[in-house]
């Protein structure tokens, strides 16, 4: 319990030390600790367990990309009904690519990890994502009342 409120506080120090600024370094740092917290991997677990995830996180990154990329072309009123269409298409297949990676994400660890540990897992990136927005919210919070 100790080491998960020093997380906690290596998590919100490190959290404002770049609000003016997020660094993806940092943050991937962060929730690589915090799954490493919550899993509580062997060191033989470990071993199998990060290239996985690691090639997995690479993978929704490129769907990440893809998908600013496709939605920053152009806004719905410079759209034809053509392009639309090739447009939902097209959003359709990244959601696709992305339950499909998850999948296979989840289908691959179940082969080397216990099932309460990738459930463990889940959990872990639930609640870190949430901690990263109640981050964000509180941030937001200071700089109004400055």
């Amino acid at each position: 319990m100790k080491t998960f409120h020093i997380l906690l506080l290596t998590l919100f120090v490190s959290a404002s030390v770049f609000a003016q600024r997020p660094d993806r370094e940092k943050i991937k740092a962060l929730k690589i600790a915090h799954i490493t917290e919550q899993m509580d991997l062997s060191k033989k677990e470990a071993q199998k367990f990060w290239p996985i995830y690691n090639d997995n996180e690479d993978a929704e990154d490129q769907l990440r990309e893809k998908f600013s990329a496709l939605r920053n072309e152009k806004s719905a009123n410079e759209l034809t009904e053509s392009e639309a269409e090739t447009y939902l298409l097209n959003m359709i297949s990244i959601e696709k690519e992305k339950t499909e990676l998850r999948s296979k994400l989840l289908n691959d660890l179940l082969e080397i990890l216990p099932a309460k540990k990738i459930v463990a897992l889940v959990q872990a990136e639930k609640s870190f994502r949430r901690k990263m927005i109640e981050e964000y919210k509180e941030r937001q919070r200071r700089m109004k009342k400055n």
